[in-house]
């Protein structure tokens, strides 16, 4: 059977614009994704509902199909994405009526719901995470365009192919492939190059965008439009394959994929079979999100200048202590981002960065900024800041849940408006824990070089929620057998102080020569909270690698 070619055309809620009219002209495909969707996303959108209730979906995609819908539909290209949010319903109104703007009689909009969760006290979102079977649905009664709430991000892609195979919810090993395709596809360019730690390997002024030959065992193939920049290889498939997971199992609301039995093949230039992936039944309850306002947050940055850093620093914070009294959370970070005799004014510089958040905006706003302003020739030497400081702005919460299955009712509203209840797999299965599987032998004894981990190394790095994971990988056996001996998981909090407090877990993936960690709790309150430097993670891979140890000569 020939293979469903599903080309994907956005990672998150801003991303390149025009990229879909580059995936549907680039070359052959049957199904165009969008995934407009994270964590920040839907809070972003419930601020924007609370300004005008007629928001709620990503207005981006609206405009990107007023370019692109007639083009789609002339080369018989399905448009599936999650860009209806919080009102996926409002958005596929508004695109049939963009249609019949555009003269384009006949074209069926079908969309998903039932994801959205009675709001909590103080919620502005709460969301079920839906499976495929929904866009299934509305593919099998002939949509041309599939607009979505929150629905996990493979799948955008899972769905289409369960449709296009005729799955069912027992084929577990296909519909784990196809999952492993989606999460492959969902963050665009990472998949093609970008955010890879060997950037310098690649042509990324302007990468193209993956897309997956799904087969019907659920195996596929990655790779991008000829012509487009960028690259398709193992290691940038591997880089995106351990972006925010955790262990080998990969939980979703239709099959859980088992991520320990993935096998990467090298099928060509710019292409990677993805084969081997065995699927188990999905855990009984779904993955749920609820985003709330936290409240109010404000910063200043001094910046240091010369001598006697840490004096002033010392200083500034002293000053600056009764102000601070009343507020609820005060984080303080002096960055040393100064050298000596340094030739220029900024690189003799530091900065000493004040975060504060309380859940009354006038206890983080002009009593707290007046307080910092009135330093200004009062206190050390050379006294600047990088910005008046502002007025305080909202900030998120995002909040993991579990809700039981049965409270959740799936629903496929269909181009002729018929709305389908869609099925809970009836079969699933208590999350249970994965035998530690056995490492390769330890590398022979040798001289040993003081260098960086990345020289030997690649990592990626992301959130979930308020944890964050680092996916660890080698190239090369050889490095494999030492990495896996060496980067235990108090090794890693050694090389990262900033874990130490936090629970760390190491989960094994020897086919794709990879370690993954959790770090749970590192990012407080999700991204939105914005209680950390890197709020959402997305360096601390970068800063695994630039720690030094002792690496064997034969690999450097």
């Amino acid at each position: 059977m020939t293979p469903l070619r599903i080309g994907n055309a956005s990672g998150f809620y801003g991303d390149r614009f025009d990229a879909v009219r580059e995936m549907l002209t680039g070359g052959p495909l049957d199904v165009l994704t969008g995934d407009y969707l994270s964590e920040l996303t839907m809070l972003i959108l419930g601020r924007d509902r609370l300004k005008d209730p007629s928001l709620g979906y990503a207005r981006t995609f609206l405009r990107q199909m007023e370019e692109c819908l007639g083009l789609a539909r002339e080369r018989g290209v399905r448009i599936v994405a999650n860009a209806g949010g919080l009102d996926p319903a409002g958005l596929a109104a508004a695109l049939r009526g963009l249609a019949a703007r555009l003269g384009l009689s006949g074209l069926r909009v079908a969309h998903v719901e039932g994801d959205r969760l009675p709001l909590p006290p103080g919620a502005l979102a709460a969301h079920a995470y839906l499976g495929g079977a929904g866009i299934a649905a509305c593919l099998d009664a002939g949509a041309d365009v599939v607009v979505t709430g929150r629905v996990t991000d493979a799948a955008l892609v899972s769905g289409p192919a369960a449709a296009h195979f005729g799955w069912g919810p027992e084929d577990h090993d296909a519909l784990a492939g196809a999952v492993v395709a989606g999460h492959v596809l969902e963050c665009g360019a990472q998949a093609t190059g970008g955010n890879h730690p060997d950037f310098r390997r690649f042509d990324l002024h302007r990468p193209g965008f993956p897309l997956a030959e799904v087969h019907a065992d659920g195996s596929s193939v990655i790779t991008k439009h000829p012509g487009t920049g960028g690259a398709v290889t193992p290691s940038t498939v591997t880089a995106q394959l351990l972006y925010e997971t955790a262990g080998a199992r990969y939980f979703g609301p239709d099959v859980t994929a088992r991520l320990d039995t993935v096998r990467l093949t090298r099928e060509g230039p710019d292409r990677v079979g993805i084969s081997g992936v065995r699927g188990e039944p999905p855990p009984p309850l779904l993955k749920a999100g609820v985003n709330r306002l936290g409240g109010w947050r404000n910063e200043v940055v001094f910046v240091l200048t010369g001598l006697d850093v840490d004096a002033k620093a010392a200083l500034v914070r002293d000053q600056m202590a009764d102000a601070l009294a009343p507020v609820a959370d005060v984080r303080w970070d002096l960055a040393r981002t100064d050298r000596p005799d340094a030739g220029t004014e900024e690189t003799a510089s530091a900065l000493l960065r004040l975060v504060v958040r309380d859940p009354d905006a006038d206890t983080v706003g002009r009593a707290l900024t007046g307080a910092a302003v009135e330093l200004a020739l009062a206190s050390y030497p050379g006294f600047h800041v990088t910005a008046p400081p502002g007025r305080p702005t909202p900030y998120g919460v995002f909040e993991a849940r579990s809700v039981p299955r049965d409270t959740v009712t799936h629903t496929a509203v269909l181009p002729d408006g018929r709305r389908l209840t869609v099925p809970h797999p009836a079969r699933t299965a208590q999350p249970a824990p994965v035998p530690e599987p056995p490492l390769p032998p330890p590398p022979p004894p040798g001289p040993v070089h003081r260098a960086p981990l990345g020289r030997v190394a690649g990592a990626r790095s992301g959130d979930k929620g308020g944890d964050a994971n680092v996916g660890v990988w080698a190239e090369t056996d050889a490095a494999w057998r030492w990495l896996a001996h060496t980067l235990t998981a108090d090794r890693f909090r050694d090389l990262l102080p900033e874990t130490r407090r936090f629970p760390v877990a190491r989960h094994v993936l020897p086919n794709l020569r990879a370690l993954n960690f959790t770090v749970t709790g590192l990012l407080g309150e999700g991204a939105a909270a914005r209680a950390r430097f890197d709020p959402q993670a997305k360096a601390l891979g970068e800063w695994l690698r630039a720690r030094h140890l002792d690496i064997p000569e034969s690999l450097l």
